[in-house]
């Protein structure tokens, strides 16, 4: 009954628009004082989810995905790819996608690539003759490869929380990371091959030589970050910290980053960092009054009772995430059934890292789907544009996410190849 009530609760604080972390914190708060439990202990299993050595790269991958942007590392890509890409008919499709792929390996972050890429990259092809929900569209959904390939923020977090190797996780999601690009490039193709005002540009050599200076040295954030941790030299957090420090020595370098624009990426950093806490702190909370309540023993149960089959319970937690992904955001769904899935899915045999890709995957797709959909917001306020036509935009592209997740769940030896190759 109390369970119930609490669900009810938290349900109709988020239908009203109250902010996830206090919709999961009050009726929590309410409940372990109705059950006789102190505010105190209420507090310390607050505290407690955020006092973690691994969250500690949180704050790192948040900085340096500010202060690439702000080094105008972002910008540099952009040109690079537009230099390389300007034979191709369609190319600006596929210079967006290029685009996040590369800063992906500086940024972690789904919102963070939206706001920093689609002020770009959206104006340019709307100018060249592109769609508005086709430029909007591609923006937006290549941005949730952001949060896939490493360094992942949601994988920071699902690794704690789920007590695997960040690296292992960092490393088995680098080819479903790949698999959403190329996905995401055969949309634009048949998109594109529909569209005959759009058409090839002019190939400059010149220019190409004068881009890739820019991309040099930023293109070796990566390999600082994935070498260093799956070479045994960094801890993910001390591979956070060594890419900072070598971000703002390129961007004292190439002078391109000063000093106003550094304080600016400490501040959005601090408050992107406070949102992200104050929902994993909550999220927790909630997460143990669940624990307490045996609600992970009866969901064994009931998903036993409908299949003793991996895959059949895969398929249900991607369903469980789309559901959810729609109405919360994913770090607070992440916190909330994590501890709940993972003893499940060692009962079904499944490896809790193929379980960690398929669910980060699944959740980003909420970043794309109303009401809450937050790289919609961010891509209509850089663009301009309606939610609703961004939303009709990103529905072409939504489709190779879903064949990914599915490939995923039939071929998992796909995912745990590149940490069987570094022995992780």
């Amino acid at each position: 009954m109390m369970l119930t009530l609490l669900v009810l609760a938290i349900a109709v604080l988020l239908v009203l628009r109250v902010p996830v972390a206090f919709a999961f914190l009050g009726p929590s708060v309410v409940y372990m004082w109705a059950n006789g439990n102190s505010i105190g202990n209420a507090l310390r299993e607050v505290t407690s989810a955020a006092d973690s050595f691994p969250l500690l790269a949180v704050p790192l991958f948040v900085l340096l995905g500010s202060l690439a942007n702000r080094a105008g590392i972002a910008d540099s890509l952009f040109r690079f790819a537009l230099a390389v890409l300007a034979r191709v008919r369609g190319s600006l499709g596929y210079v967006s996608i290029g685009t996040s792929v590369g800063f992906s390996w500086m940024s972690g972050s789904a919102v963070a690539d939206a706001a920093a890429l689609g002020k770009v990259q959206i104006p340019a092809m709307i100018r060249e003759g592109y769609g508005r929900r086709f430029a909007t569209g591609v923006s937006s959904a290549s941005s949730l490869i952001a949060p896939v390939m490493p360094p992942s923020i949601p994988a920071v977090i699902y690794s704690g929380l789920a007590a695997v190797s960040t690296g292992a996780l960092f490393a088995a999601s680098v080819i479903p990371a790949v698999a959403m690009a190329i996905g995401l490039c055969i949309v634009v193709a048949v998109l594109v091959s529909r569209n005959p005002k759009i058409q090839k540009g002019d190939f400059d050599m010149v220019e190409v030589r004068a881009s890739i200076k820019g991309v040099i040295l930023p293109m070796l954030t990566p390999v600082i970050i994935l070498g260093g941790i799956l070479g045994g030299y960094f801890t993910p957090t001390e591979a956070a910290a060594v890419a900072v420090a070598y971000i703002i020595l390129i961007g004292v370098l190439r002078r391109s980053l000063s000093w106003k624009g550094f304080l600016e990426a400490l501040k959005e950093s601090a408050v992107t960092t406070a949102s992200i806490m104050i929902i994993v702190a909550s999220a927790s909370l909630l997460g143990y009054i669940l624990a307490r309540e045996r609600l992970p023993q009866m969901l064994t149960e009931a998903m036993f009772a409908v299949s003793d089959s991996p895959t059949v319970f895969l398929i249900l937690v991607v369903v469980l995430c789309l559901i959810l992904g729609t109405v919360i955001d994913a770090t607070a769904i992440l916190v909330l059934i994590v501890p709940i899935l993972v003893p499940i899915a060692n009962t079904y045999g499944v490896d809790p890292i193929t379980l960690g890709v398929i669910t980060i995957i699944a959740l980003m797709i909420g970043l794309l789907t109303p009401p809450v959909g937050t790289v919609l917001f961010v891509t209509a306020s850089v663009s301009r544009s309606r939610i609703g036509d961004v939303f009709l935009g990103t529905l072409p592209f939504i489709i190779p996410f879903l064949i990914i997740i599915a490939l995923a769940i039939a071929f998992p030896g796909a995912i745990m190849w590149m940490p069987g190759v570094f022995g992780l």
